[in-house]
């Protein structure tokens, strides 16, 4: 068996995302590769490494984020619930 030079191996690895245009229906291939990136959070992680935050940015805005999930599910749970 033949290894692949080590070039071609890694542009084999990062491919990256791609869609298959069918007919030439551009516009319902786009909106597939619109989904694709949302499904994939790329366009989320671009405007977080946008700028530069600190470990201590980051631990306040975890904690922002945790206490907002956690009165969501408070609010569905007593939505459900009723008391």
């Amino acid at each position: 068996m033949r290894r692949m030079p080590r070039r071609q191996r890694d542009e084999e690895q990062y491919r990256g995302l791609y869609v298959h245009v069918q007919n030439n229906d551009v516009n319902r291939a786009l909106r597939k590769f619109k989904k694709k990136i949302a499904e994939d959070g790329l366009m989320q992680e671009l405007r977080k490494r946008e700028y530069y935050e600190s470990r201590g940015t980051k631990k306040r805005l975890a904690k922002a984020a945790a206490i907002r999930r956690y009165k969501k599910n408070q609010a569905k749970r007593l939505a459900q619930e009723g008391y």
